[in-house]
């Protein structure tokens, strides 16, 4: 694709995502966000494609929100479509069928973390970290991570990630259930991509289904906390004196 932006590679029936702005810790900006839902959706239709591996290039998986852009975006230079392109990316996470394994290769911040719950799969170097750090912003949470991350962690160990924007080492999001095995920094795309690849000796249309199935029981939920985290921003920055 371009030289800054989501890089794709095919292993056989497993196809590569590699999120590629190293410059910037793949942090993600308007038209990172539309890419990445792109390849997802093409790969989700795709009749070669039996799973996906999601990473990142050079020493971070993804550093969130590209906040020099999120302050040009308040300035009022956004890009067009700004308002629409985190949303689509979100309803390509929670819609998608194919089976979608995270290989968590460095740091993962704010999106960088939030969207692995929407990975069936997580692999992570033993190096790396996770940190979700709305409170620390005094923002509220984004992508579902207000039901998701209880859900996949529990209570507790939700609370502390949430609430106390703490790090959470490779073997603590382990210990959590937020990630599936804690790797070797070298090894972490290989056992990801093995990982994908028994996935994807099965056949395509039950794995989805199976897949499909999973997630159904989340899907409304999902969809209620992300209401309800847009109303919640909504709020923060309604301009003093508005009340509706």
């Amino acid at each position: 694709m371009s030289d800054e932006g989501v890089r794709q590679e095919d292993h056989g029936p497993v196809r590569v995502l590699t999120l590629d702005r190293p410059h910037r810790r793949n942090a993600f900006t308007v038209a990172l966000y539309r890419q990445l839902a792109a390849s997802l959706r093409q790969a989700d239709v795709d009749e070669g494609v039996r799973s996906v591996v999601l990473t990142g290039a050079g020493p971070a998986f993804s550093a969130g929100t590209d906040l020099g852009e999120l302050e040009a975006i308040a300035a009022g230079n956004a890009p067009d479509g700004a308002g629409s392109a985190f949303p689509d990316l979100l309803d390509t996470l929670s819609g998608i069928n194919v089976p979608l394994i995270a290989a968590v290769n460095g740091p993962g911040v704010g999106l960088g973390v939030t969207m692995l719950s929407f990975c069936d799969l997580v692999f992570m170097a033993r190096t790396a970290r996770l940190r979700a750090p709305f409170a620390a912003m005094g923002v509220p949470p984004e992508a579902a991570s207000s039901i998701l991350f209880p859900l996949r962690m529990g209570w507790q160990k939700a609370a502390r990630a949430l609430l106390g924007s703490a790090w959470l080492t490779a073997e603590e999001a382990l210990a959590s259930g937020l990630v599936t095995a804690v790797c070797a920094d070298e090894t972490v795309l290989s056992e990801a991509l093995a990982a994908a690849n028994v996935i994807a000796e099965h056949d395509r249309r039950a794995t989805r289904t199976i897949k499909t199935l999973m997630r159904a029981g989340e899907r409304d939920l999902v969809a209620a906390a992300r209401a309800r985290e847009d109303d919640a921003y909504r709020q923060l920055f309604r301009p003093q004196g508005v009340t509706s």
